[in-house]
């Protein structure tokens, strides 16, 4: 939110954001295009019962999901940039407290599915779907996924060399953390924006690739802690000189796993759970991606700071994402720490 103090919110806020429009010189063509939509999605919001001063994330969701069927994907695109720039703008001058469409245009930016039927998971369900899973190597892939939002090829790229865990008999094992931004930063992941199919990292040609727009050091707690050491504890020698975090103990035993393992584990668990059916489409099904929603829904709702969830996705940086990464150990480790939720 901006620094300045909140505003009372004017009786026409749309109208109020139009004016302002015409004050910094956008053409009458640029300022009609913003009124039919605004009105338009204003219309819709009145027969929800709300309006723009108190929509929540769903609504604007539910209201992207409306267009799609009478409009062409580009130009529900377009309402979905104009309506961000009206809250953007209204929050930024303390009109409105927070702009409910930054996380659904972060999942447009996913190409994730925007239906507001979406299944919802509380953290208590995601709790006890964790508790099933008992292989090591699958547990591991679980809880890193829903603990750091990663995505799936991410998750697989990831080295011994970009975890550190403060425990003497992993240190003893394994060179874990030798990342130089690592250093001074214990217990830590680092996700390399610098992945590639077909790129050789780290002695490796990788076959995922990383779609972090960014270099990411994100905490690890100690239930992830927990977990990576469980599954260091059996990991099989690795094939790879890159030395793996993640190798595969069924087929191609040491190999590092790869999405589509990754992708069958999880639908094996969620079928068993009841959380995926053939068919089911994005809406219905949990899947790899469905975790990192999970992890950007929970922990936003939770911390109340949308700038430290868009450095932990890795998402596009701006001054204040760099503000986040000089001050990664005061601000957020603390506050990743006192709102992650547990799972295990």
């Amino acid at each position: 939110m901006s620094s300045q103090e909140t505003e009372p919110a004017p009786k026409d806020p749309i109208g109020y954001f139009l004016e302002d429009l015409t004050y910094h010189g956008k053409t009458e063509r640029t300022r009609g295009s913003y009124e039919r939509v605004l009105r338009r999605f204003e219309a819709f919001l009145s027969e929800r019962g709300t309006s723009t001063s108190e929509a929540s994330h769903r609504d604007c969701m539910a209201f992207v999901h409306s267009l799609r069927g009478d409009l062409a994907e580009s130009t529900v695109a377009t309402y979905a940039a104009y309506l961000h720039r009206y809250y953007a703008y209204m929050t930024q001058i303390g009109v409105f407290e927070a702009n409910p469409m930054t996380l659904v245009m972060e999942e447009m930016d996913e190409s994730i599915d925007k239906d507001p039927s979406r299944r919802e998971i509380d953290v208590s369900s995601m709790r006890t779907f964790v508790a099933g899973i008992r292989h090591p190597l699958h547990r591991a892939i679980v809880v890193t996924l829903l603990k750091t939002g990663v995505r799936v090829g991410e998750l697989c790229n990831l080295d011994l060399r970009d975890v550190a865990l403060s425990d003497p008999n992993v240190e003893a094992t394994y060179e874990v953390g030798t990342r130089a931004a690592l250093d001074g930063r214990p217990d830590s992941l680092y996700v390399t924006g610098d992945a590639r199919v077909g790129q050789s990292l780290n002695g490796e040609v990788r076959t995922a690739a990383n779609k972090r727009k960014r270099d990411t050091v994100i905490p690890i707690d100690d239930e992830l802690a927990t977990v990576l050491k469980a599954w260091l504890a059996v990991r099989p020698d690795a094939v790879s000189p890159a030395e793996p975090l993640l190798v595969s103990t069924a087929d191609g035993w040491g190999e590092r796993i790869d999405p589509e393992s990754v992708r069958h584990v999880i639908e094996q668990y969620a079928r068993d759970h009841g959380w995926y059916h053939t068919g089911g489409g994005a809406s219905e099904n949990v899947t790899p991606h469905y975790f990192r929603h999970f992890f950007t829904t929970h922990l936003r709702e939770r911390t109340g700071d949308r700038g430290v969830v868009k450095y932990l996705r890795g998402d596009v940086a701006d001054d204040i994402i760099d503000t986040y990464t000089h001050n990664w150990g005061d601000r957020v480790r603390r506050i990743y720490e006192a709102n992650v939720y547990r799972l295990v």
